[in-house]
């Protein structure tokens, strides 16, 4: 049975400095447990990822399902959560090219990779975070405001609303909004809105472990629990009440 990536050692996540909230939602860091972890389940989230992890800077694309990476035990792996529609304008790449995969940066052709890796190389590990955050401050200067129009469709996905009632507003038709979520999240709308609906289900587990799955699948928006249960094992190959139990317990754990 696979384990949630944030059960597999400690998590943490850090507001990042005003100069990349434009451009980042969020800093983190992930030190895995010492040992063997047996198989961790990173699931989709609707992001895509800048990661420190073993000496070199990768790239994580936006997942459609679960990934199952191997990371040596004990690995401590940085990372910065791109805001929705700066991914693809700071990598130069549209992220439909990296769904599912996992990149080195330097392959992405950025010309400040290798400066960037080895100023983090020469740096101990309790402090990498604070200088992976300044460093990213430093490259941010040069950077393009991110797409408005990603942010809106990002922002209906998260909330239950449907997207499809956002291209008016936007000022393009259906196929131009169809391109632009291909563009800045990988794949279509109706993705982009079940893989959030997933992370409200899982918020909610998070917060209510003793709420019936019944309750859980209607406050997440699903149909009814049976859809609840066929959508989370198709993007996590885990069934509910096995999450329920594993977030509970971190919850529990303190």
């Amino acid at each position: 049975m696979a384990l949630l990536a944030a059960r597999a050692g400690r998590y943490r996540e850090y507001a990042p400095p005003p100069a990349l909230w434009r451009h980042f939602s969020r800093l983190w860091s992930h030190t895995l447990n010492d040992g063997p972890a047996g198989t961790v389940a990173i699931v989709p989230d609707g992001y895509c990822d800048l990661l420190w992890i073993d000496g070199r800077l990768e790239v994580a694309g936006p997942d459609r399902i679960a990934a199952f990476p191997v990371i040596r035990p004990g690995a401590t792996v940085i990372g910065a959560r791109f805001a929705p529609g700066a991914a693809a304008s700071w990598l130069k790449t549209p992220l439909s090219a990296l769904v599912g995969l996992s990149v080195p940066l330097a392959d992405i052709g950025r010309t400040d990779t290798s400066e960037f890796e080895a100023r983090l190389r020469d740096c101990p590990e309790p402090a990498a975070v604070m200088l992976f955050g300044r460093l990213l401050e430093e490259a941010a200067r040069n950077e393009e405001e991110p797409a408005r129009d990603a942010a809106m469709i990002f922002a209906a996905a998260d909330s239950g609303r449907p997207t499809s009632g956002l291209s008016g507003k936007l000022g393009m038709s259906e196929r131009q909004l169809r391109r632009r979520c291909h563009h800045h999240f990988g794949y279509g709308a109706k993705t982009l809105e079940r893989i959030r609906r997933f992370q409200r289900f899982l918020d909610l587990c998070r917060r209510m472990d003793a709420m019936p799955l019944a309750r859980i699948a209607l406050e997440a928006g699903f149909a009814d629990q049976a859809h609840m249960t066929r959508d989370v094992a198709e993007l996590s190959t885990l069934t509910p009440a096995i999450i329920l139990d594993q977030l509970g317990m971190r919850e529990g754990s303190g």
